[in-house]
Order: structure tokens, then C-alpha cells, then sequence
């Protein structure tokens, strides 16, 4: 079932200046629950989720309008674009991946029934492969393992990242590499920490060493920062409705962190890559209540 906002909670949509620091509120419903903002390349909008549906968020008018789409069940939040700007690719609740034109129509399903639910984070810049999380359909219990497959459709393959769970695989601007968050560096449940790993599998690195709970790294159009989400040390996965902060740094200095905000959200806030084309602006989802 797709998410919805609990009794007093409002959901927004903010655009962040990792230059100023600087927040705008770009949307606000007390109706409607978005999640997870994709920057589309030409700068005109946000791509969102929610209620199921995709929905394009105007960034002149800020006027939001469901993208009509046929062929594909209720949509969660891990959704991306293509490079192109055309085509977007969608996880939906069946565990499938779908792709569809980024004015709507017909979707068309690319995953095959190989045992996994599809959760899609990445699309290499060649726009050629995906990169998203495989969750076993008949052990939901078991980590989440890395993924590889033709953007075309074909088979999946399995990418040793460790043990420990791993999610939010996202390739590189010059897509050399996946940048990802993982527990395989930590023995307490739930320590994610922001890592990446070479995209022919080797070179796993830890990037972050931190007491939080670190998700969904995200690099910068220009390959020069990264953002992701900071949870709450000992938090288990990344739930809805936590205090959380936002967090940049430069692709050099992970554990200097140049901008932090600090906000009421978690699942929802920054799944995808949310960076504006020109790489100075973040746009993310806050659910306060109360």
C-alpha cells in the first residue's frame, strides 16, 4: 500500500543551497504524501511519487500534475531518470522495474521473475545498464544484495558487496563507480555506513566511518560533491518519521560534512538523486507533524 500522511502531518517539498545554505518551499499538501524528487535535466521540474502515481511538480508555476501512465501497479520511491531526460525507469510494488516516457503512456516492464524484488536506484551514464537492490521474494529477511542488468531487460548480475545489507547502489557521473550504503563494515545491526565499489565488482571501499546510521548516497551532476541521509544511530533501516539531516560533502572529504540540514522525515526524503543539473541545489521531502 502506498504511503499516506498520519492525522497533523504535512508533507513538503524544499529546494536546499548547498552554496548559501539557503531552504525554499517549493510545494505543500496536507492531503497528498510525495516522496523522493528527481531534478529533471532541462531544470523545469521535479519528478515525484505518491498515492501510487507519478507526478511532475512545475518549478515555474509549482503547480503539480500526475503523469498518466498505463501497464504498471502502484509505484514506490525508487524511480530515476534516464540521461537522456526522456525515458524514466520505476520500482513497483509487484518488485518489478518498469520503463516508461517521462510524459506518460504505456510502461513497459523490463525485469524477469529471477527470484529477487527490484528496487532501482541507479542508471549508468552510458544509459546503457541499472544498478538496484535484489531482495530475495522468498526471504524478505536476507540483505539486499547488488544488482546489475541491461537497461533493455536481460538477466541480473550479482555483485559481491559483503555480507551486510546494502541499498541505494547509484553509479558515478563518469560511471566508473557505485556508490552505495552497506552494513557490511559494522557488527550492530542496522550500522549502514556510505561505501562504493568499483562497477566491475572489485574495490570495495568504505567511504563514511560515523556513529549515525548513513543512507542513499547521491552524487553531484558535476562529480565534485555527494549528499545522503543521516539517521539516528541505532536505527534500523531507514523508516518514516525520524529526525534526520540531510548532509553534503565534497567527493574528496566524506567525513567533513559542508552543509547539514536538519529535519522531521527519513523514508521518502532523499531515496533518489535529487541534485538540480547545475549541482548546486538539493531538493528533498520533509513530513513534519504537529
Amino acid at each position: 500500500m502506498p504511503r499516506v500522511l498520519r492525522s497533523g502531518q504535512r508533507c513538503e517539498v524544499w529546494a536546499a543551497s548547498v552554496t548559501t545554505g539557503s531552504r525554499e518551499l517549493l510545494f505543500a499538501s496536507d492531503d497528498l504524501l510525495l516522496e523522493a524528487p528527481n531534478w529533471t535535466p532541462d531544470d523545469s521540474a521535479l519528478i515525484l511519487n505518491g498515492a501510487g502515481a507519478l507526478w511532475r511538480l512545475d518549478m515555474s508555476s509549482r503547480s503539480l500534475e500526475e503523469v498518466p501512465l498505463t501497464g504498471v501497479p502502484d509505484l514506490n520511491n525508487d524511480h530515476v531518470l534516464a540521461p537522456d531526460g526522456e525515458q524514466i525507469y520505476l520500482s513497483a510494488n509487484d518488485g518489478h522495474i518498469y520503463r516508461a516516457d517521462i510524459r506518460g503512456g504505456a510502461a513497459v516492464r523490463i525485469t524477469a521473475p529471477d527470484g529477487f524484488s527490484h528496487f532501482l536506484h541507479g542508471v549508468s551514464p552510458d544509459g546503457r545498464e541499472l544498478a538496484c537492490v535484489g531482495v530475495e521474494t522468498d526471504d524478505v529477511t536476507k540483505p539486499g544484495r547488488l544488482l546489475t542488468m541491461p537497461a533493455g531487460g536481460g538477466p541480473s548480475a550479482v555483485m559481491d558487496t559483503g555480507p551486510g545489507h546494502c541499498d541505494g547502489p547509484e553509479y558515478s557521473p563518469d560511471g566508473d563507480w557505485i556508490y552505495l550504503n552497506t552494513e557490511t563494515f559494522s557488527s550492530l545491526p542496522g550500522h549502514a555506513q556510505i561505501a562504493r565499489v568499483r562497477r566491475d565488482g572489485s574495490g570495495l571501499e568504505r567511504l563514511v566511518h560515523s556513529g549515525t546510521v548513513d543512507w542513499f548516497p547521491h552524487i553531484s551532476p558535476d562529480g565534485l560533491r555527494a549528499s545522503y541521509l543521516r539517521f539516528p544511530a541505532g536505527t534500523l533501516g531507514h523508516p518514516a518519521d525520524l529526525p534526520v539531516e540531510l548532509v553534503t560533502v565534497s567527493l574528496d572529504d566524506w567525513n567533513t560534512p559542508r552543509r547539514t540540514w536538519t529535519l522531521f522525515g527519513g523514508q521518502g526524503t532523499l531515496n533518489v538523486n535529487s541534485w538540480s543539473p547545475d549541482s548546486t541545489r538539493l531538493a528533498y521531502v520533509a513530513y513534519p507533524a504537529g
